[in-house]
């Protein structure tokens, strides 16, 4: 190869070489461009999209209103029906019931013969008793003749001595004497005898009587133990025949047990007048109205638990209230009027997350479940060992709470004193807090 066609063999492939590096070149420009427009889209949308990421992952809590109202507070509990006064009706007879007048459910008077006891046996001893009487009566006019007679041979005796010592001798006049005080003491005898069949004939009849059983009150027959024919052996104890509740349709009494924590309220309540509402299961949809008649003093103690008994007297006049149904009793035991009032979600609402919670008012909670668990057991301990008084002032102070409001994007305590709290509603006492604030209760999931 010569000089020229080497010279055209360089000059070919430094053509060929212009063009890659011209095409090169292009490539290199063209991806440029092509970042520089995707940086650009990217810068632009870079804002928006982290405000809907931030938009997607914002908090969304849910929310109540300060409301204005009344707040009444109540103390729960549970009891049972019985009637005013139950009375047992038995036998104080011995025998077989050969009349049976009534039966459950049925209504009475005070007197009406409820049954009756087979009376030929204490017929049979009323009529001894009498006759006996009736002997002893006549024996007693025996005597009373008899000493008549004496009496009367005394005193002739007597005047006769009186006349002439010869004509009556010292031993006859001591016969006559005798004689006399005899037939005295024998009418005595006599006389106590009558009394003492006369009290055998009173109790005979009293026996014969008590064959009728009748009702000592009006009421209704809500108990009957006994059948026709049925033979009843009361010498060793009275059975129960019968059982009669007077003024059922007047009053009837709930016993409620109330527990020693809530006593003093009760009391309160009680001291106020006011009054008690119930349910029973027998009629749900229906209210019954009561009031407190007696809190009494004998304490009952059930697995460490102590209770009050609490009895409320209710009207019944249409016998819907029977004896030994189960009553839900609510206590009214505290009311105030147009107050501010917030609902108690709110104030049981405590923040999760430390993060939620501005910088200032993280110290009212713990982040950690562990510390908050060593801070109840440290808590537990510190209580047990307070005195009286420490208690009784730890007590006041519970009334100190706090409630969370939105700042922004953050949770801001805002710290109140509470009063009476309701079912669902809580007094708020002090705070700075309006009708209608908007108070943090929870997270929408």
């Amino acid at each position: 190869m010569g000089w020229r066609g080497l010279s055209c063999l360089l000059i070919g492939n430094c053509a060929a070489i212009g063009v890659r590096v011209r095409t090169g070149m292009k490539t290199v420009y063209r991806t440029i461009v092509f970042l520089a427009v995707v940086g650009a889209a990217g810068a632009a949308g870079y804002q928006p999209a982290l405000d809907y990421w931030a938009y997607r992952n914002k908090i969304t809590w849910e929310t109540v209103n300060i409301e204005s109202g009344d707040i009444t507070r109540y103390v729960l509990s549970t009891g049972t029906v019985q009637p005013v006064l139950s009375v047992s009706i038995g036998s104080f007879v011995s025998g077989p019931i050969v009349e049976l007048n009534v039966d459950f459910n049925d209504e009475v008077k005070k007197g009406d013969v409820l049954a009756r006891v087979d009376p030929r046996l204490y017929q049979a001893n009323v009529d001894r008793d009498n006759a006996i009487l009736t002997t002893r009566k006549a024996d007693l006019e025996r005597v009373e003749a008899q000493l008549h007679q004496a009496l009367n041979n005394f005193m002739r005796g007597k005047k006769l001595r009186g006349n002439n010592k010869d004509y009556m001798s010292d031993r006859e006049m001591d016969a006559l004497t005798f004689e006399v005080k005899s037939l005295q003491a024998q009418r005595r005898l006599a006389e106590s005898s009558i009394l003492q069949a006369t009290a055998s004939l009173e109790t005979s009849e009293l026996n014969l009587k008590y064959c009728l059983l009748t009702s000592p009150v009006d009421g209704v027959v809500i108990d009957r133990k006994i059948n026709p024919g049925q033979t009843l052996a009361a010498q060793f104890q009275t059975p129960e025949l019968f059982i009669i509740a007077p003024d059922l349709r007047e009053k009837m009494h709930v016993f409620a047990s109330v527990d020693e924590a809530d006593i003093g309220l009760i009391q309160s309540a009680q001291k106020l007048g006011l009054p008690v509402t119930f349910t029973v299961d027998a009629h749900p949809d229906e209210v019954f109205h009561g009031e407190i008649e007696q809190i009494r003093v004998s304490s009952v103690a059930t697995s460490n638990v102590v209770t009050y008994p609490v009895v409320i007297a209710a009207s019944n006049p249409d016998l819907k209230l029977l004896p030994g149904m189960t009553a839900s009793l609510s206590f009214e035991v505290d009311t105030v009027e147009d107050i501010l009032k917030i609902p108690n979600a709110a104030i049981r609402f405590i923040p999760e997350d430390i993060r939620q919670v501005r910088e200032s008012d993280r110290y009212l909670i713990d982040g950690s479940a562990w510390k908050n668990k060593v801070k109840t057991d440290i808590k537990a301990e510190e209580d047990a060992k307070r005195t009286a008084t420490e208690k009784a002032e730890a007590e006041k102070k519970k009334n100190q709470r706090h409630v969370w409001v939105l700042d922004g994007g953050l949770l801001k305590a805002v710290s109140i004193t509470t009063g009476l709290t309701g079912r669902h509603f809580t007094q708020m006492a002090r705070g700075d807090l309006q009708l209608g604030d908007a108070l943090v209760t929870g997270k929408k999931e």
